[in-house]
Formats: C-alpha cells, structure tokens, sequence
C-alpha cells in the first residue's frame, strides 16, 4: 500500500527541518559574528600601530632635517641697534645640537665596532687552526679529536664536531688532508705530516757507499 501522511505528519516535519536550519543559521551567524569582532581587533591594532609609526617617522624626518645656513652678520652701521633677546639664538644652537645627536651617536657605534671587527679579522680562521693542528700531530685524529683539542685550546670559539667533520671532508677534497678509516672510525692526518719522519729514517741508514766502505 502507498505510504500515505496525513497533513498533520507534513507539516511537524517540515516544522522539525525549518527549527533545524534556524539553529544552524544561529550558530553561524555567532561563529561570523566571532571572526568579524577578531578581524575588527587586528584592524584596531593595525591602526594604532600605523599611528605611532606615522609620529615616529614625522619626528625622525624633523630631527634629521638639514640645517640652514645662518646668515652673514652686516656691516655695522652708525645708527645704534636696539638690544633683541637671544631666543632666536639658543633655537638655533638647539637645533644644531640636535641635528648632529645622530652624527655624533653613529660616530661613536661605528668606533666601537672598528675594535672588534679588527679582531675578529686578526683571529685565524676553522680551516687555519685544523690544519695547524694536523701538521702538529705524529698520528691520525678523528674529527671529535680535532674539535675536542681546538675546543681546549680556544676556549672563546664555539667548536662543533660536526664542523669540524665537515671542514676536515672539505680538506681531503682539496688534496690537503689524508682520510683513513679504521673499522667503523674515520682519521685524518694532514698532507705532507709523515715525511719528516720518513726522511729520518732515510738518514739514518747507511748509504750504499759507506756500506762498502765500512766493509773494506
């Protein structure tokens, strides 16, 4: 048999749909309604912010305004001049304190950087001390050797092995260090660190010469 509703049945369900989509509109109005009173806060605060950097910025352009040339004093004539008060004066002398403020302020940050940064330039460089370090050493050292002893030894640098690890690959790239790996540990020594003492093994061997000649 069809399935028959009687009016009645109609409309309490679209009654129940109409109540369902009211609350659901309700709800998204209050979530809307959130987002735009968020959004209206940041507007806020943008514009207060623009404000003040608009303030800043005037006063910055009127503190770094150039500074007229003061006219030249006229001749004196004969006619006695009235006493004037010196306010015009001390605007001026305070104006050209205050234009060279920043002048002055720069000049002394830039000396006070001048010191450092010769310093900083005057200490060797990570590749310097690892080098130096391996042409110092009779046996291969690992990378956390290296970092460890140049660590010691500069204590005021921040030594990282694996900066060091690094710098020690870049110089085997290079042909300035040796790579040999020991099982499961990698050593480097430097290019050249054993010839000294191959060469004082040769020099300590007799020669083929002085063999025959002790010999007869």
């Amino acid at each position: 048999m069809p399935d028959t509703k009687t009016p009645t049945e109609l409309t309490s369900q679209y009654t129940a749909q109409v109540v369902g989509d009211l609350e659901r509109n309700a709800k998204e109005q209050e979530r809307v309604g959130a987002e735009i009173d968020a959004l209206q806060e940041q507007l806020n605060a943008l514009r207060h912010d623009h404000a003040v950097l608009t303030n800043l910025h005037r006063a910055l352009e009127v503190t770094g305004a150039p500074i007229e040339a003061e006219p030249e004093p006229a001749a004196p004539s004969s006619v006695p001049r009235q006493k004037t008060s010196g306010k015009s004066a001390d605007g001026k002398r305070q104006r050209t304190r205050k234009a060279d403020a920043p002048k002055e302020t720069a000049a002394r940050t830039s000396a006070a950087r001048k010191p450092a940064a010769e310093a900083t330039s005057a200490q060797p460089t990570l590749i310097d001390l690892i080098r130096r370090y391996l042409t110092e050493q009779r046996e291969p050292r690992s990378a956390a050797e290296v970092s460890t002893a140049l660590g010691q030894t500069h204590p005021d640098r921040r030594i990282q092995t694996n900066v060091v690890r690094t710098t020690l690959e870049n110089l085997v790239a290079k042909s300035h260090a040796h790579r040999a790996k020991q099982g499961s540990s990698v050593f480097y020594t430097a290019v050249g660190a054993q010839e000294p003492s191959a060469s004082a093994s040769n020099t300590d061997r007799p020669t083929e010469s002085e063999a025959v000649a002790s010999g007869n």
